[in-house]
Formats: structure tokens, C-alpha cells, sequence
């Protein structure tokens, strides 16, 4: 392999979520050195899933099928309509198992400091589909994260969708401030669903 080939896999690794350099490089070698095998299985499945991975027409989340699996299950109380920034989001609530109804994934958040506004993130999805007239939607649950951006979203998100006479809630605060909900525990997910306000 030559140089370039392995700086350039390095800087691939570096745009992982926490990995830096170092972490970037010491993945490189051990995959070089010690899994090749394992560097192939990566390779491919990063190549199948930029392939075959879009989102869910209803709910937005990542899916191979037009709806995903959470959309397409008819035992999900569609009065329910949990709205949250990531896929990650998404799914820390549904380890908890203490939620049944729907969700809606933004894919991102506020951030008029990082040039990210509501145009940026799935606002107009979120309210094309509460628009929609079979939508049974009665209560939709804010689910963004403690975090500034996530207070900011929250709150345009929670204007927009009163002046729509649908009942908003947020989370209770059960969940630290600045914590994103795909690091908190279950069991204080979980609390803080229950508690929504």
C-alpha cells in the first residue's frame, strides 16, 4: 500500500464522530496489520449501506425499505408522534421499551452559530406529514436533546406545531442538560419519557 493510500485512509477513519489522528492511525495499522479481512468486511459494509440505505418516507429515519420497520408496525399508537434529532436518537428510546407510539427523526438540529436553520434539518418533512390527512397524530412529543441547539429546536418546533392545535410535550429533565440522549442510561430515558411535560 502506498502512502498516500494509507494517509487517505486515515483521514477517512478521521471523520468518525471522537476519533482523532492517533485513533485514526492506530485503526489503520491494526486493520493493515492484523485484519485485513476485517478491513474488507468494512469496506463492504460501508459500500452496501451508502447503496442501500435511504430514509423512511414517514418518519425519516434511516431504512432500506420505503418504511421502516417502526412505520410499517400497525400495533404502534399513531396518536403518538416522537420527534428526536438522529437516528441514534431514535433508537436509545426504543431500548428503553417504554414507548409505543411513532417517531419523527430530524437528522440534525438548530444551530444558527454553525449556519444550521430549519431549512437544514427536516422541519418541513415533520410538518408535511403532520398536514397530511389521514394523520392521527393528537400529542407530539419534543425529544431533542438538553443542549442549547436542542432547547432551540424544541422551542421553534414547539411554537410551530401549538399554532397547529396539536398538543406538545417535552421530555422532563430527567435527562442531564448537555447530554445527548444516545449516552444517557435507559432507565433515565425511560423516567423522563414517562414524565414528559
Amino acid at each position: 500500500m502506498s502512502a498516500g493510500a494509507l494517509d487517505a485512509l486515515i483521514d477517512a477513519l478521521r471523520r468518525l464522530p471522537g476519533v482523532g489522528q492517533k485513533s485514526a492511525q492506530r485503526m489503520a495499522f491494526h486493520l493493515l496489520q492484523h485484519d485485513r479481512e476485517g478491513a474488507l468486511q468494512l469496506a463492504r459494509a460501508l459500500d452496501a449501506a451508502q447503496e442501500r440505505v435511504g430514509h423512511c418516507r414517514r418518519c425519516h429515519t434511516f431504512s432500506e425499505s420505503p418504511l421502516c420497520d417502526i412505520c410499517a408496525d400497525g400495533e404502534r399508537d399513531a396518536r403518538l408522534l416522537c420527534v428526536v434529532e438522529t437516528p441514534a436518537d431514535q433508537a436509545a428510546l426504543e431500548r428503553t421499551g417504554s414507548y409505543r407510539g411513532l417517531y419523527f427523526v430530524l437528522m440534525g438540529r438548530l444551530s444558527p452559530l454553525d449556519g444550521v436553520g430549519a431549512s437544514d434539518i427536516g422541519v418541513r418533512p415533520l410538518l408535511a406529514r403532520l398536514g397530511e390527512d389521514d394523520s392521527a397524530v393528537e400529542e407530539v412529543i419534543l425529544a431533542t436533546s438538553f443542549t442549547a441547539e436542542g432547547e432551540a429546536t424544541a422551542h421553534v418546533l414547539g411554537e410551530g406545531l401549538r399554532e397547529r392545535g396539536l398538543r406538545v410535550t417535552r421530555l422532563a429533565r430527567g435527562v442531564p442538560v448537555g447530554s445527548e440522549l444516545e449516552y444517557v442510561d435507559l432507565g433515565t430515558i425511560a423516567h423522563a419519557l414517562n414524565d414528559r411535560r
